[in-house]
């Protein structure tokens, strides 16, 4: 069974898609940046807008009932692999018990102002 979960921006319903799918066992949460979706702002700042990200995508999987520890695969994306080395060790906070399958690209995102965007999957308990 098929559930939808959207976080309220108004970019789902234009873009159309969701801010996470859960699908059977899995909750796929989409690429997640660093909005502040409550005041529609973001924080120039990489570390701040990892941060945010991070409260975004807890703020989903609590919702499909689940946690960061339960996520099992891990996709970053920076707009500059010098970000890497400064962000690192705030991926790791947040995920030190889950460890999960990670990787890291180098990529362009659709507003100059996002500096990072994460997406996981992760596996609802038993």
């Amino acid at each position: 069974m098929k559930k939808c979960i959207s976080s309220g921006s108004t970019f789902e319903a234009l873009a159309g898609y969701s801010r996470a799918v859960v699908d059977g066992h899995y909750v796929h949460v989409s690429g997640t940046t660093g909005f502040d979706y409550t005041a529609m702002t973001i924080s120039p700042d990489a570390s701040e807008q990892t941060r945010q990200c991070f409260r975004n995508i807890a703020a989903a999987l609590r919702e499909a009932g689940c946690t960061l520890d339960d996520v099992v695969r891990v996709r970053y994306l920076l707009t500059d692999a010098a970000l890497f080395e400064m962000l690192a060790p705030i991926f790791g906070e947040h995920f030190a018990r889950a460890r999960p399958a990670a990787t890291a690209q180098i990529c362009g995102l659709i507003d100059p102002r996002m500096r990072v965007e994460i997406e996981v999957t992760a596996k609802l308990p038993d």
